[in-house]
C-alpha cells in the first residue's frame, strides 16, 4: 500500500507531499489542473522511462520518492529482491526514490540505497497496478493469464502434485541424457577408465606414507653426516678425551657431592633429586644415540627405490590429485563410473520404463489441471462478461483461448497423440476480448488505451480480486465516454475493489468521486509568475462544494445534487 508520495520540481509540481490511506482515493480537478502528472510522478518512479522534460523550469532536477506499506501475499518476493541487494531495512516498508538530473544520469535509491531502475520495476510490478499506463498494466501480461487462472480457480495443490510429477521426470530424461550421450563415447572412455584403475591400483598408495619416505630419504641421503654429528656427541657424553673423563662421569661425580651436601643440609634435598634426574636424562640420550647411529644405515639402493617411489606418488598426484587421499578417491570415482558404464543398458532400460510410467502420470495430473481451469474459464467468463454489462459494455465478450502443440516426445492425451508441457501444464493460456459485437476476439493485449480499457481492467479485476495480489491498483481515466448513471456503478465496483486493495481514481464524474474513503483536490495556480500544481484532501463543506463545481457552477441546486450523490454513494456502500 502506497503510504506516501513526495514529488518536487516535476513538471509543473514545485512540491508536493502527500499521505494515503487504505481504501478508494479520489483525484478531481479541472482538465490540467495536474491529475495526471502526479500519476506520471509515480510511474516514473516505478521504472518507466524518464528524462529531462519532466524536470520544472529553472529546476536542475526533480525528485519522486514514494514509501509503501508491503503487503503479506508480497511480502516473499519483495524482500528476495531487497535481501539479495542487501537493502533490506524494516520488514513492513519500503522506500524508493528517483532523482531526474537536468545534465547527469539519473540517480536511484531504494531505502536510501543506490540501486537502479531495473531495481524500481521489479520490486514496483509487486506493488503498483497503473491502468492507463501499459506498461504497468499486469492483465496485459500473458504470462500472468495462467497464473491468474490458477488461482482464480484455487488449483495450488492440484499444481503441486503435477509439478512433483514434473520434477521427478525432468531428473529421469536427465539421467537419460548423460547416459546415452555416454553411451556413444563408452568404449573410449571405458578404456581410459580401465588404464586410469589400473595404475591407481598397481601403485598401492597408502595414505600418510609420503611424509615417512620423505624422512627415510632425507635420512639416507645425510647418512654420512648424521653419523659425524652423533659420533661426536656420543664422544663428548662417555668418551671425552680431552679432559681425561667423560661428561657422563664427572655428572655423576657431581650427583654424588649433592647427596653428601643434602644429607647435612635437607634444604638441599630437591637439588640432589634435580641433578639426579638430569643424570638419568644424560644416560638415556646416551642410550638412544648409540641405538641411532647402530640403525644408522649406508644404503644408495635404498635411496634409489624411495627416490623411485616417492617421482611415482607425485606422477600420480599430478594426474588425479593433489594428495594420496585425492589420488584414491579419484580411482574410486573412476570404478563408480566405469561400473556405470558397463551397466548403462540395464541403467537405461530402466529409465525409459519410469520415463513412460512418470509421463503417463504426469498426463493423467496435466489433464485434471486441463478439467479444472476449462471450468473456471467458463465461470470466469460469465463473471466478467456481466460486469461489463454493468458498466454499459454489454457487447464485450470475454474468452480464454487454450491452445496446445503436438510434441511426438510430450505427454499422452486422453484422445491419443502426445503434446508439449512445461512446468505449468501442457496448454497455453491468454485473455481474450471482443469489444463491440461483430469485430471478433482479439488478444487482451491488443486491445486500445482510454476509458475502455480502464473500465475493462476494472471488471476484470473486480472478478479475479481474489487472485491478484497487488496491493495497489490506479485507475486513470476510467469515466472515459460514459454518464453519471454509469458513474456510480463504477464508483460503486470500485469501492468494492478497494475492500481488498488501495485504489486510486483520476476522475471527472462526481457521481464516481463520492465514493472515496479519501478524495483530493487538485489545483493549478500562479505564483510569483510561476504556474504550480497543488493537491490536497478534502471533506465535508470543502468536498461537496467540489462535488457541486463537478456538475456545473456552484448553486443550492448542483449543492443539493451533490448531497444527494453523497446520499447514494452512502446507502450503497452501507449494504
Amino acid at each position: 500500500m502506497l503510504t506516501e508520495l513526495h514529488i518536487e520540481n516535476f513538471a509543473i509540481i514545485d512540491r508536493l507531499r502527500l499521505r494515503f490511506e487504505p481504501g478508494l482515493i479520489t483525484f478531481t480537478g479541472e482538465t490540467g489542473a495536474g491529475k495526471s502528472i502526479i500519476m506520471d510522478a509515480l510511474n516514473t518512479l516505478l521504472g518507466s522511462r524518464a528524462d529531462s522534460t519532466s524536470i520544472r523550469s529553472g529546476a536542475d532536477s526533480a525528485l519522486v520518492e514514494a514509501t509503501f506499506h508491503i503487503p503479506t501475499p508480497a511480502r516473499q518476493a519483495i524482500h528476495a529482491v531487497l535481501e539479495r541487494e542487501a537493502m533490506l531495512d524494516d520488514p513492513d516498508f519500503v522506500t524508493l526514490g528517483r532523482e531526474i538530473r537536468r545534465d547527469r544520469g539519473n540517480v536511484v535509491r531504494i531505502n536510501g540505497r543506490m540501486a537502479n531502475v531495473g531495481m524500481l520495476r521489479e520490486i514496483g510490478e509487486h506493488l503498483v497496478d497503473i491502468h492507463g499506463q501499459s506498461e504497468h498494466l499486469s492483465l496485459l501480461r500473458v504470462r500472468q493469464h495462467l497464473r491468474l487462472l490458477d488461482r482464480y480457480a484455487d488449483l495450488q495443490d492440484i499444481l503441486d502434485q503435477y509439478r512433483s510429477t514434473y520434477r521427478q521426470l525432468s531428473d529421469v530424461r536427465q539421467e537419460l541424457a548423460n547416459l546415452r550421450k555416454n553411451e556413444r563415447e563408452a568404449a573410449q572412455r571405458a578404456d581410459l577408465l580401465n588404464y586410469q584403475i589400473d595404475e591407481i591400483k598397481a601403485a598401492n598408495l597408502k595414505p600418510g606414507e609420503e611424509n615417512g619416505l620423505e624422512e627415510e630419504r632425507n635420512r639416507l641421503a645425510n647418512a654420512e653426516r648424521l653419523s659425524s654429528l652423533g659420533q661426536k656427541a656420543l664422544i663428548i657424553l662417555d668418551e671425552n678425551p680431552l679432559e681425561g673423563h667423560a661428561i657422563t662421569d664427572q655428572f655423576g661425580q657431581v650427583v654424588e657431592a649433592l647427596s653428601d651436601l643434602a644429607q647435612l643440609d635437607e634444604t638441599q634435598i630437591p637439588l640432589k633429586e634435580q641433578a639426579a634426574t638430569t643424570f638419568e636424562e644424560l644416560t638415556e640420550i646416551n642410550h638412544t644415540l648409540r641405538l641411532y647411529l647402530e640403525n644408522l644405515e649406508f644404503n644408495p639402493n635404498r635411496l634409489d627405490q624411495v627416490e623411485e617411489r616417492l617421482n611415482l606418488i607425485n606422477s600420480l598426484k599430478r594426474k588425479y590429485g593433489e594428495t594420496i587421499e585425492k589420488v584414491l578417491a579419484f580411482g574410486v570415482k573412476a570404478k563408480q563410473d566405469l561400473d556405470a558404464i558397463t551397466h548403462a543398458s540395464e541403467r537405461i532400460s530402466q529409465l525409459e520404463n519410469e520415463e513412460g510410467e512418470l509421463l503417463s502420470e504426469l498426463g493423467a495430473h496435466a489433464q485434471t489441471l486441463s478439467d479444472k481451469r476449462h471450468e473456471a474459464a467458463e465461470k470466469m467468463t460469465r463473471a466478467i462478461e456481466a460486469e461489463l454489462a454493468d458498466l454499459r459494455m454489454s457487447g464485450a465478450r470475454f474468452q480464454v483461448d487454450f491452445q496446445h502443440e503436438p510434441d511426438p516426445n510430450g505427454i499422452p492425451l486422453p484422445g491419443g497423440g502426445r503434446v508439449a508441457f512445461t512446468a505449468d501444464g501442457h496448454e497455453q493460456i491468454e485473455f481474450f476480448i471482443e469489444t463491440n459485437p461483430g469485430e471478433g476476439f482479439k488478444p487482451l493485449v491488443k486491445i486500445a488505451s482510454g476509458g475502455e480499457t480502464s473500465r475493462l481492467m476494472l471488471a476484470l479485476k473486480n472478478v479475479l480480486v481474489r487472485a491478484d495480489h497487488i496491493p495497489t491498483l490506479i485507475f486513470d481515466e476510467i469515466d472515459q465516454g460514459i454518464g453519471g448513471r454509469v458513474g456510480t456503478i463504477v464508483g460503486h465496483k470500485l469501492w468494492r475493489l478497494a475492500q481488498g486493495h488501495q485504489v486510486f481514481c483520476i476522475t471527472h464524474l462526481p457521481q464516481l468521486a463520492a465514493f472515496g474513503h479519501q478524495h483530493f483536490q487538485v489545483q493549478k495556480s500562479i505564483l510569483d509568475g510561476r504556474t504550480t500544481t497543488q493537491a490536497q484532501p478534502i471533506d465535508g463543506e470543502e468536498r461537496l462544494r467540489e462535488l457541486a463545481q463537478m456538475l456545473g457552477e456552484v448553486s443550492e441546486s448542483t449543492l443539493d445534487s451533490a448531497r444527494e450523490i453523497l446520499q447514494i454513494a452512502q446507502e450503497r456502500t452501507s449494504v
